[in-house]
């Protein structure tokens, strides 16, 4: 799927970064196990050539899966909206480049896509754990075709959403209001193919978070090759 009716998209991201900002290390307390992203995060790191380029999307503090993949000898990028937690970041992952950056932001011919002002590049591989589902759905599609076109042809993709059939729906989380969809995983699994990607695996998880405000969720994790 292309990425030209990007632009055409209404996005509205008031205070979600403010809310990760406002988080900071109690993230990672309240999720500390974090099985399903470190089993999908060696996948990619494991099934990439060595010093393969990869692109940590919704990098977060960096932890774990920015400094799994560097660890694992690979070139990473994070990018993230939240200024808080990309300082994290920046601390644990010392060997990665991290960028505040919008996902729209590196659509073809944005300004940190293809052909754009700062192009970050082609990438061997994609992470995006939990960061889609930040976006309403209707944005979703064309964050996944412009994944796409940052993935070199071949180019994996490790995919991770919460199940749940919701569009833009606010919820609260670690004393803060975040705003999130999902899908059920059939459909999920069809929008990502429809955006020109494989799916070679899928695992999911059930998972309780360590905080109390924040429910029990089924964790879907989809290990993805750019088919077209």
């Amino acid at each position: 799927m292309g990425v030209g009716g990007y632009e055409d998209i209404q996005r509205d991201r008031t205070g979600q970064a403010e809310a990760f900002d406002a988080m900071g290390d109690r993230y990672d307390e309240a999720f500390p196990h974090k099985d399903g992203q470190f089993a999908a995060g060696k996948w990619l790191a494991d099934s990439l050539p060595a010093g393969s380029r990869v692109l940590d999307l919704g990098c977060g503090t960096g932890l774990p899966t920015s400094r799994q993949l560097a660890v694992a000898g690979h070139q990473v990028t994070g990018i993230d909206l939240s200024a808080g937690m990309l300082a994290l970041a920046r601390t644990h992952v010392p060997k990665a480049s991290f960028h505040r950056v919008d996902i729209a932001d590196l659509r073809v011919g944005g300004p940190y896509g293809p052909r754009g002002k700062h192009d970050l590049g082609r990438f061997d591989g994609v992470a995006a754990f939990f960061s889609l589902l930040m976006l309403p759905r209707a944005e979703i599609p064309y964050a996944l075709g412009a994944v796409h076109d940052l993935l070199v042809p071949g180019g994996l993709f490790a995919l991770s959403m919460v199940e749940a059939d919701i569009d833009d729906f606010a919820i609260p989380f670690l004393g803060n209001t975040v705003r999130v969809s999902g899908y059920l995983r059939d459909e999920l699994r069809q929008v990502v193919a429809d955006a020109g990607f494989k799916v070679l695996e899928e695992e999911s998880y059930a998972y309780a978070p360590a905080s109390a405000d924040v429910p029990p969720e089924e964790q879907l994790f989809l290990h993805c090759r750019r088919s077209v």
